[in-house]
């Protein structure tokens, strides 16, 4: 999901740890006598899902929609070149949706990214449908099942690691997409799916997923001032917890509050110290836009070591 905005990030002059000072849309002689310095990202589990990724992603979805997005907006090569800088500062998982159009921009990474060393996550956008869910149930499943033979055909692979449902809105979510979640589950049992679930936009359809046993991942948004999130810190925190405690792997998304707490220094440094600190995640996916941003949050990753997930 899409994290915080170019224009934003560069307009700031300090970065984390006191080190990583930018100017313009390039690194300071400082930052760049650092870069070969910045560790990487811990490699993480994903809840009981079996799955190892990345502690941080690269994100696909910035101002999303209608399959493009920013990233989609910068172009094959500039957008390629930025997926493959994540991988080479040892990011490991990617985040994409059909909603954002990157599947056939991550297809021309993958030329030089080798796809068992990575954790690929779509989404599938169900309101491309527009079908009711009791009446056409048969046929969802064989939309369902059709759409994701067409991501692995976009991307070039025989599977994909995460599936979600993307952007649940109302608590009762599962009666809605019901045919949607047995499709999933019959690409799952056959291999072509390794974990499914959601992403949440709503705190009573994050309430559902917390109970739901056919959760494996929930994509939640989490920060520490509530920005774009599904309520206020205090009423989401617990719901995770619950999340957690009914075995399920969180995601965080909206890290840095898709950009409205990106505009400093210092409300950058926050919201990571939140994420690694709090507890509450196994993994983040942050819309990264350019290389500076990748290695200022890898430096801030490593100034602050994630606390254990409880």
């Amino acid at each position: 999901m899409a994290e915080f905005t170019r224009r934003n990030f560069l307009s700031a002059t300090a970065g984390a740890a006191g080190c990583l000072a930018l100017s313009g849309s390039a690194f300071s002689g400082a930052v760049a006598a650092a870069e070969g310095a910045l560790p990487p990202p811990p490699q993480v589990p994903l809840g009981k899902t079996g799955i190892t990724l990345s502690r941080v992603g690269q994100g696909t979805g910035m101002s999303g929609g209608n399959r493009q997005s920013n990233h989609t907006r910068m172009g094959f090569e500039k957008l390629v070149t930025l997926l493959k800088h994540s991988y080479d500062r040892g990011i490991t998982f990617f985040d994409m949706a059909d909603l954002y159009g990157t599947h056939v921009y991550f297809r021309e990474a993958l030329r030089t990214i080798p796809r068992d060393k990575v954790t690929l996550l779509t989404k599938l956008w169900f309101r491309y449908d527009k079908l009711d869910p009791k009446a056409d149930a048969a046929a969802i499943k064989k939309v369902a099942a059709a759409t994701l033979e067409r991501f692995c055909h976009e991307l070039n692979t025989d599977h994909i690691d995460i599936v979600l449902l993307h952007c649940v809105m109302v608590r009762n979510w599962p009666e809605e997409l019901g045919p949607y979640m047995e499709a999933l589950d019959q690409a799952k049992k056959q291999g072509l799916i390794r974990a499914v679930g959601v992403s949440s936009h709503d705190l009573g359809g994050l309430e559902t997923a917390a109970t739901c046993p056919w959760v494996d991942v929930v994509l939640a948004r989490i920060n520490p001032r509530g920005a774009r999130m599904d309520g206020k810190v205090e009423d989401v925190v617990p719901v995770l917890r619950k999340i957690r405690d009914n075995g399920k792997a969180i995601i965080g998304m909206k890290i840095y509050g898709e950009g409205s707490l990106a505009k400093n220094p210092q409300d950058r440094e926050e919201c990571i110290k939140y994420a690694q600190t709090a507890g509450l995640v196994d993994a983040m996916t942050i819309g990264f836009e350019a290389p500076n941003q990748v290695d200022e949050t890898l430096a801030l990753l490593a100034k602050y070591p994630q606390s254990p997930v409880v």
